[in-house]
Formats: structure tokens, sequence, C-alpha cells
């Protein structure tokens, strides 16, 4: 039995020098995996290219092809980065100018819809506001709301923004047409209401808005049966 315990104590003091000789054979089968030698038996590096270069190395360490080849593959990063950018600027631009900008049509459209409903008028004629459905121009599609709306947006000689719009307005009571016509002047910021209406044959059309209705009519002069404006 002592004999044994004195071979297990031998083994044990063993064990700890094999594995520090074995850490240099390790270490030596590493390096010569990961390197290469050249002809003078120096170790040397794996060349980079477009696709493998990762910047592990210095500027100074790369020779004139793979300083061609960082540069290609920094030029087309930089260049991938710069179309990213702009193209979240225009899609960020085109969103503002659909969705939030003052003279949007789907802004008009929302708003013009919301003082239909709220107008006592209008639900009498076409029914229940809840009810109510509004759409653009009939496509074969079956979704209302993917119908374009009829618009335009044109500037006078006088500088002044003249926005059009008409869509239609579907209720339990009778079908309509909604028209609007809004303006801006040169010095202004927000379009105003010159009209905003709602057709259905056969009824009294309905103004919300009807600038020219009030604006004062100009008396005209007349004179031996010629009229002096």
């Amino acid at each position: 039995m002592p004999v044994k315990l004195e071979v297990l104590q031998t083994v044990a003091r063993t064990l700890p020098s094999i594995g520090e000789t074995a850490k240099p054979a390790l270490a030596r089968r590493w390096y010569a995996t990961h390197t290469t030698s050249g002809r003078d038996g120096k170790p040397t590096r794996r060349a980079i290219s477009i696709t493998s270069d990762d910047g592990r190395y210095a500027w100074s360490e790369l020779s004139r092809g793979e300083k061609a080849a960082r540069t290609t593959q920094q030029s087309f990063n930089f260049v991938f980065v710069t179309a990213g950018a702009i193209g979240t600027i225009c899609v960020g631009y085109l969103l503002y100018q659909e969705l939030f900008a003052a003279d949007s049509k789907t802004v008009q459209f929302n708003r013009a819809v919301d003082r239909i409903k709220a107008d006592p008028r209008c639900r009498e004629m076409l029914g229940p506001s809840n009810k109510m459905v509004f759409h653009g121009e009939p496509t074969t599609s079956k979704w209302a709301r993917s119908r374009p709306l009829a618009h335009s947006l044109e500037v006078d000689r006088f500088g002044t923004t003249h926005f059009r719009m008409h869509f239609y307005a579907e209720g339990t009571e009778a079908r309509g047409t909604v028209n609007i016509h809004m303006t801006k002047k040169s010095d202004a910021t927000e379009l105003q209401y010159r009209l905003l209406s709602v057709s259905v044959p056969g009824k009294e059309t309905i103004y919300l808005e009807n600038a020219d209705a009030k604006s004062p009519k100009t008396k005209v002069a007349k004179m031996f049966g010629v009229q002096w404006k």
C-alpha cells in the first residue's frame, strides 16, 4: 500500500512539468499554422484584399497593392453610407410633404372630413357621421383609402398659391362630392379656405366655406348708359 501512494505522488509531481513542456510545442504549432515563411525563412503575413481587409494592419505595413485595396474598400463604404443617408433624408422629406406639411393633400383631406362630419347640415343630408365614408377617384382597388385624391397646386402671376381638390362623400342617405379651393399669398404661411362645399345631386349645395359670397360687391358707376369701373 505505501508503494502505491509513492507512485501516485510521483505522477502528480510529473503532470505539471509535462504541461509546461507541451506549451512551447503548442505555441510553435499555432504559429506555424497562422504564418508563412518566405525564402529567407522569416515569417510573412497573409496578403490582404478588398474583401479580407479588417484593418488589423497599420497603413505603413501595407504594400502598394494592399493600400489600393484598402482605399477601394473604404471608398465603397463611404459611398454606401452616403447613399443610405441621402435616401433616408429623401424618404423623410417625402413623408413630411405627404403627411405633415400645411399644403399636403392628406392634411387638407383630413381637416375637411372632420369639418363635414361635425356639420349638422351635412349629417342631415348624408347620414350619421360614423357611417360616412370619404374617398378619392374610383379605381380597380376595393379599398376606398387607396383611391387617389384629385388635387392641383399652382401659383398665379401675383405669387398666390392655389390649392384645389375634390373627393367623394358617401353616407347612409346620399352620396355627394366635396370641393375645396384654398389660397396662400406669397407672404402667408398657411392656406386659407376660399371654398369648401358638399354637393349632392338633386339637393342644395352646402357651403362650409365660401369666401366669394362673403366679399362685398363693388359698386359700379353708371353714366350715360355706360358702366364705369
